[in-house]
């Protein structure tokens, strides 16, 4: 089943987006005007009964899109692995003595040196998707890596350690 969002104008009002569940379970957000927006949970009997609405102020519906985003693209970028027969997707936390703390990513010449392609970054629980060699690496950071399994020990080889 491919994803089912609904835009339904709200007049006066603004508009609200409902997605479907595969499970037939509706979710929607009614975004104001006015900027405000509020999370409505519909009843599971009856579907076009809201059973309960949460008012998010702006910065929770951006966290809460930061959480559900990175999320999704992790388990995405999980899931080529299970498609592709000697191919892995790893997460390695940036060790926190790494020679390329506070270094570009670039430094690490990752994919030359390992043959793997570092494909996000997750920080501070959001994602810097297809980061580029200029992006710094930070304390706390994870690493996203796409290789072969030799290839991601490589990675956190180098990253932990610096070229061999």
């Amino acid at each position: 089943m491919g994803i089912r969002i609904e835009k339904v104008d709200l007049p006066g009002i603004g508009f609200r987006h409902d997605l479907v569940t595969e499970g037939g379970r509706r979710v929607s957000v009614v975004s104001y005007r006015d900027g405000e927006r509020d999370l409505g949970i519909f009843d599971e009997d009856d579907p076009d009964q809201c059973r309960d609405t949460i008012p998010l102020s702006e910065d929770e519906a951006a966290a809460l899109a930061d959480v559900l985003g990175a999320s999704v693209m992790v388990s995405r970028l999980t899931s080529l692995s299970d498609d592709t027969t000697g191919l892995f997707t790893e997460q390695i936390a940036l060790p926190t003595d790494s020679p390329y703390l506070n270094h570009p990513l670039g430094d690490t010449k990752a994919r030359t040196r390992t043959h793997s392609s570092v494909v996000a970054i997750m920080r501070d629980g959001q994602i810097i998707p297809s980061p580029t060699p200029s992006d710094v690496l930070r304390a706390g950071d994870v690493i996203i890596a796409v290789g072969t399994r030799a290839g991601l020990d490589a990675v956190a080889r180098l990253l932990a350690n610096g070229p061999d």
